[in-house]
């Protein structure tokens, strides 16, 4: 009885595995959807062509242009002034600002103009009686000879014999050892050769100064200078006086006026650039500032500026043509700090102006509604 009841389930088993095979082969298999391409957009710019204006911006340090250092010519100790000889202390043009006494040197001036004067004197004479004719204009020269003066120049001689006469004596040699003199005196007071400041004091009063020595260093507050190097491409494009816009390189807003007084004539073989110096005047600049100078050059013709990080490889750049995106050579002419100005890009092409994320050449693509041309 069991074997013949496992045999019935045995067949009702079979029986049930081939209603369901059937049930499935005649059930119709679902497909999958399948997946849309969905084409990037893109931002694009229609190409014009047109002369793009170039303006350098290069940066440099200050200096002072009018800077000279004092040194002494003469030996002796220096005396105070009316201002104090430290730096930071302002002269105005023709002050003085460094003195050294000269008492034992004026006296030995004196004694060589009174010299002079004794010379002249003993010539008087014979002038009186032989050359009559000089004689009022020699006169004359020693009564207004002033020992507290500089020694004026002496009377021209109106003929030879009168030359002559007066070399034989020996006036005109006394009178040269007298200007000489008279020179070197001057040097004991140093004189400020335009208005400035003090920016360095190597001595102070009561020190003995001694002829090389140096004592100082002066400089005009209000005239600097920036060296700039500038490539030699944009160099025809400037000249001598032409007016350039200077910049703090922290603040922008903080803008000069100065203009370009010197360009070198050679060009540095390593770096292919040319130094240019701009002249820059105004109380507000110290020495030492780091700046920017923006120079304007000639404008480019037939050329297209484009944001930098657009260039493949430095020398491509993708166009949108037929949907798609197509790389172009391009010859960049000029670079600036975010942007190149190229050429190769015809006349109504349109460029992209963002980067697209994994772009190829190829690559399907829609172009942005709000499209700027």
């Amino acid at each position: 009885m069991r074997k013949y009841i496992t045999i019935v389930i045995g067949i009702l088993l079979i029986a049930a595995s081939a209603y369901i095979a059937n049930d499935l082969a005649n059930t119709k298999k679902k497909q999958r959807p399948k997946k849309e391409k969905v084409a990037p957009t893109v931002f694009v710019e229609t190409v014009h062509n047109t002369s793009v204006p170039v303006s350098v911006l290069e940066s440099g340090r200050l200096m002072d242009k009018n800077r000279i250092e004092f040194f002494a010519e003469v030996q002796g100790v220096m005396e105070p002034t009316k201002k104090e000889f430290k730096p930071g202390t302002n002269y105005r043009k023709g002050e003085t600002v460094v003195s050294i006494r000269n008492d034992d040197y004026n006296a030995n001036l004196q004694a060589q103009k009174s010299n002079l004067q004794n010379l002249i004197t003993s010539i008087l004479p014979d002038l009186r009686l032989d050359y009559p004719e000089a004689y009022k204009k020699w006169d004359e020269y020693l009564r207004n000879f002033d020992m507290n003066k500089p020694s004026p120049n002496l009377p021209k001689p109106t003929s030879d014999k009168e030359k002559f006469f007066i070399t034989g004596r020996n006036i005109y040699t006394s009178y040269y050892s007298t200007k000489n003199m008279e020179i070197v005196l001057d040097k004991y007071n140093l004189r400020a050769p335009f208005s400035g400041v003090l920016t360095e004091a190597l001595v102070t009063p009561g020190s003995l100064v001694r002829p090389g020595q140096k004592l100082g260093e002066f400089i005009d507050p209000l005239v600097y200078e920036m060296e700039v190097s500038v490539n030699q491409s944009i160099l025809p494009a400037l000249k001598v006086g032409e007016q350039v816009e200077v910049r703090d390189t922290e603040n922008k807003s903080k803008k000069w006026n100065g203009k370009i007084i010197r360009i070198n004539g050679k060009v540095d073989r390593a770096t292919q650039t040319v130094k240019v110096f701009v002249e820059l005047r105004s109380g507000e600049l110290k020495e030492g500032m780091y700046l920017e100078a923006i120079m304007n050059g000639e404008p480019i013709k037939d050329a297209m500026e484009i944001s930098r990080s657009l260039l493949i490889d430095e020398k491509m750049l993708y166009v949108v043509q037929d949907s798609t995106l197509q790389l172009v050579d391009i010859t960049p002419v000029f670079y600036n700090e975010k942007t190149v100005v190229v050429r190769g890009l015809e006349d109504g092409q349109k460029v992209i102006s963002k980067n697209v994320p994994g772009a190829y050449s190829g690559m399907e693509v829609k172009l942005y509604q709000g499209e700027q041309n």
